[in-house]
């Protein structure tokens, strides 16, 4: 890291993405010609608003990632390090490693799974730490929801309809303050019931007096999860090079 006044985008690519069919992990899925996780890192490597780079990988495909990174020529990469089994897991192991390079002011964490995040979410997300400890960059819900219930026969049944009005879909990257996740990471691990899927949720059980902000996400702003996510986000990422501006919707970059 380059100094205590940087901010560092912590790219979370370690887990083995079974649920997309293809095989291998997909962070080394192809869309268009290029990997998910290397799109996926582009979008910081470009964003004035991030000052270096962390992946985060499973062990075994150290080399593969780290030669991907290189041959792309990303300036700001921090580092690869081995993921854990958990994403917290992983999201640990960052912590540990951005203060044993000196800390950093503030971290944005992203799921590499999510190649197409605007630069606008993360100029956002890294401005609101400046007033605030962490921030969630949310999306409406437009689907009907429901709550079910068991229906006595070994299936389910509606229960009650959800007043969407107030639910809103977790995107990343989220943002942090540096102390302020490294401390509720630090007071989780004294918790033998700790579990997490995304780390806002870790703040706010663990330090809830925290300031957290919610800033808007972006319907572009993907997860690529099952395989016909694979296939719409290479068509995607093959109109934005058929462009050539990386822009999306009516984003200006």
């Amino acid at each position: 890291m380059r100094g205590s006044n940087d901010t560092v985008a912590v790219v979370l690519a370690g887990g083995i993405g079974s649920r997309a069919g293809l095989g291998h992990p997909k962070q080394f899925a192809v869309l268009a010609g290029r990997t998910l996780l290397e799109r996926t890192v582009a979008r910081f490597e470009r964003s004035e608003a991030v000052d270096g780079i962390l992946v985060l990988i499973a062990p075994d495909h150290i080399d593969r990632a780290e030669r991907i990174l290189k041959e792309a020529g990303f300036a700001k990469i921090a580092g690869v390090v081995p993921g854990g089994e958990q994403r917290s897991d992983s999201t640990r192991a960052a912590l540990d490693r951005i203060a044993a390079d000196g800390g950093a002011a503030k971290v944005l964490v992203h799921d590499a799974a999510r190649p197409f995040v605007p630069d606008r979410v993360i100029r956002e997300a890294v401005g609101a730490l400046d007033d605030r400890d962490a921030v969630n960059v949310v999306d409406p819900v437009t689907d009907t929801l429901v709550t079910v219930r068991d229906d006595g026969e070994g299936g389910e049944a509606p229960a009650e309809v959800v007043d969407r009005s107030a639910v809103r879909r977790v995107q990343t990257p989220q943002g942090f303050r540096f102390p302020v996740l490294a401390e509720a990471y630090r007071l989780a691990a004294g918790d033998p019931d700790f579990r997490a899927t995304d780390d806002c949720s870790v703040v706010m059980r663990y330090l809830p007096e925290a300031r957290i902000a919610v800033i808007a996400g972006d319907p572009w702003n993907m997860k690529v999860t099952g395989p016909a996510d694979v296939l719409v986000a290479d068509l995607i990422a093959a109109r934005l090079d058929e462009t050539g501006t990386g822009a999306l919707g009516g984003e200006s970059e």
